[in-house]
């Protein structure tokens, strides 16, 4: 979403608040929100700015699976603002997850590791119904739950890409069997702006920007990390995400887990395929594609016997 010049937003937070608002500044926002951080007293805060209440309203839904491990910030205020929806919650600071460095592996990987465990430890709040497989499957077949429409078929228009899409969509499907129909939590967004840690990598400050969040099979997160670890983030990639889990988790929940965890991979990296594609983002769709051929060519990750 483009962003409301600051003089505006320091009016409408003033307004708001009934108070004098001091230090509005631009956040790094993502695709779909606008952020700007500012002070009411003592009170640091953050303003979204976005096109959609019910993202914004998950976000203050989100707040009961604060726990150690997961910190999750108070949303303090959803609304309508300009046509569009607003949220106000406190702010926490930090650097973003994915800008761990492989020289910080020793204690970025242990703060990775416990983020994944408090996602898995939060208890079903029974919300949602969707079946896993069918969010899976739906997810990559076609965009009814999508903001915009039209990524299948600009994908389409590329045949060497739509063969790989097609390929990546039937061995999916073939690993579907071994995915159970589990009930974690799962954030679906970990890598792109929406965890902070500690300046020295050794907590996690904050998570945030739950839109993308269901419940199902925990090594879905696990993938994202090994995923976007291999072709954008190499601290990411260097903690090795899946072998720490596989030596960590409880063996009742790694029952199929390189075939689960292949599956996930592939399912990020198509659905991804088609986003690249509509956004005609040339660079990333090439390293995407090149990753999803790689990955069906291997096939999933030899573990352990």
């Amino acid at each position: 979403m483009d962003a409301r010049p600051v003089e505006d937003v320091a009016a409408f937070l003033a307004s708001h608040h009934g108070a004098p608002v001091t230090e509005v500044e631009v956040l790094s926002g993502g695709f779909w929100s606008a952020a700007y951080g500012y002070r009411v007293g003592d009170r640091e805060l953050v303003l979204r700015l976005g096109r959609n209440p019910e993202w914004f309203a998950t976000d203050r839904d989100a707040m009961t699976y604060a726990r150690e491990g997961l910190p999750v910030p108070a949303v303090l205020d959803v609304g309508e603002f300009l046509g569009g929806a607003y949220a106000i919650s406190e702010r926490h600071r930090g650097r973003f997850l994915e800008s761990v460095r492989v020289d910080e592996v020793d204690v970025g990987g242990p703060t990775l590791m416990s983020l994944l465990e408090a996602l898995r430890s939060v208890p079903d709040d029974g919300r949602g119904d969707t079946s896993w497989h069918a969010w899976l499957m739906e997810s990559v077949r076609d965009e009814s739950a999508h903001p915009v429409t039209g990524l299948r078929a600009t994908l389409a228009a590329q045949p060497a890409l739509d063969r790989l899409y097609r390929a990546c969509e039937s061995r999916i499907h073939e690993l579907l069997d071994a995915c159970p129909e589990r009930r974690d939590l799962v954030h679906g967004d970990l890598l792109h702006g929406n965890v902070l840690v500690a300046p020295d990598a050794s907590q996690v400050n904050a998570v945030f920007s739950w839109k993308c969040s269901l419940r199902g099979d925990f090594l879905f997160d696990v993938a994202l990390c090994t995923f976007w670890g291999a072709i954008a983030h190499p601290g990411i990639g260097a903690i090795d995400s899946f072998g720490r889990t596989l030596a960590t988790a409880p063996a009742g929940a790694l029952v199929d887990a390189a075939l689960r965890h292949h599956c996930y991979e592939l399912h990020i990296g198509t659905s991804h395929l088609r986003w690249y594609a509509w956004t005609d983002d040339d660079h990333w769709l090439r390293l995407d594609a090149a990753h999803l051929e790689m990955l069906l060519e291997r096939g999933p990750v030899a573990t352990p016997v």
